[in-house]
């Protein structure tokens, strides 16, 4: 069942409640619903998650908190998706996104280094910002619906295999117990 999976893998709510990162949120950790394992709550945590992931904005998984908690999804999921823009992801992520965008408002290509300085914000990224945005935004929701989508798929058919799983061995204990003994 996928629930024993993100049980194991993710930390228990007790110690993500005390994170000081979390704890401007106050006592809004402390909705149980934040910290259920469920169809619906993991999902809409990978929704939640995916989308934030690719959103390029400092302090990522702060927003991802905030919007798992305003849709009461699973919190450790969606604040732990957040990483799969890291720093050894997110330039070919974003440069992706670039050309997304790129491709999608037909505009010419523009040669440009990256920098992480301030004067490079305020020159080159004036240049690229709407294609980069709508790359961002195009792959955000892209990765959202397919997140939320493939995680309720993923667990229905778990959940249909155990069903079967239980039927079959239910059916074979009846046939167990209707042979005769042998001599």
């Amino acid at each position: 069942m996928p629930k024993k999976f993100f049980r194991r893998v993710f930390p228990d709510h007790a110690k993500v409640r005390e994170h000081k990162a979390l704890q401007f949120f106050g006592t809004l950790l402390h909705d149980p619903n934040l910290w259920h394992l469920n169809k619906r709550s993991v999902a809409g945590a990978f929704a939640v998650g995916l989308f934030m992931a690719f959103v390029p904005i400092p302090f990522q998984m702060a927003a991802a908190a905030a919007l798992a908690i305003l849709f009461r999804v699973n919190l450790p999921i969606a604040v732990a998706l957040v990483w799969i823009t890291n720093p050894l992801t997110m330039p070919p992520i974003f440069f992706s996104a670039y050309k997304l965008g790129q491709w999608v408002l037909d505009t010419p290509h523009m040669a440009f280094a990256f920098e992480l300085s301030w004067e490079w914000l305020k020159t080159d990224m004036l240049l690229i910002w709407r294609p980069f945005l709508l790359g961002c935004f195009i792959m955000s929701s892209t990765a959202s619906l397919a997140g939320y989508i493939g995680i309720r798929v993923f667990w229905r058919i778990s959940v249909v295999l155990r069903w079967r799983e239980r039927r079959n061995e239910r059916l074979a204990r009846r046939v167990s117990l209707r042979k005769p003994p042998r001599d």
